[in-house]
């Protein structure tokens, strides 16, 4: 399985595009067992949509119900050349909030 591949990789963490598919890939690395950390994409940076707050924490969320918060990163699922700054500025302003509050709830 891919997943295997990815974990055996000397990597220390992996990054993967998963916003288009709302996290899918999540329950097949949390049945595997993942013992590294993944940085799972949070933004589609091939939209020009911006995402909302709450789509943002709902994929984090989704994140760190398969995964160990401690093993996960939150990611872009690529660079940011194709977008411009306005929606870079207000994705990753709402990328910064939905860490935060997901944060909270998980050290909670």
């Amino acid at each position: 399985m891919v997943v295997d591949a990815i974990d055996n990789l000397d990597a220390d963490v992996t990054s993967i595009e998963a916003p288009r598919s709302k996290m899918d890939i999540l329950p097949a690395v949390a049945e595997h067992g993942f013992s590294r950390q993944l940085g799972p994409g949070i933004w589609d940076i091939h939209s020009p949509r911006i995402p909302t707050l709450e789509e943002e924490t709902a994929l984090l969320r989704a994140a760190t119900a398969a995964l160990d918060p401690r093993q996960l990163w939150v990611n872009l699922d690529c660079g940011l050349k194709t977008r411009a700054y306005s929606e870079t500025i207000a994705t990753l302003r709402n990328l910064v909030a939905a860490a935060r509050q997901v944060r909270e709830q998980v050290s909670a």
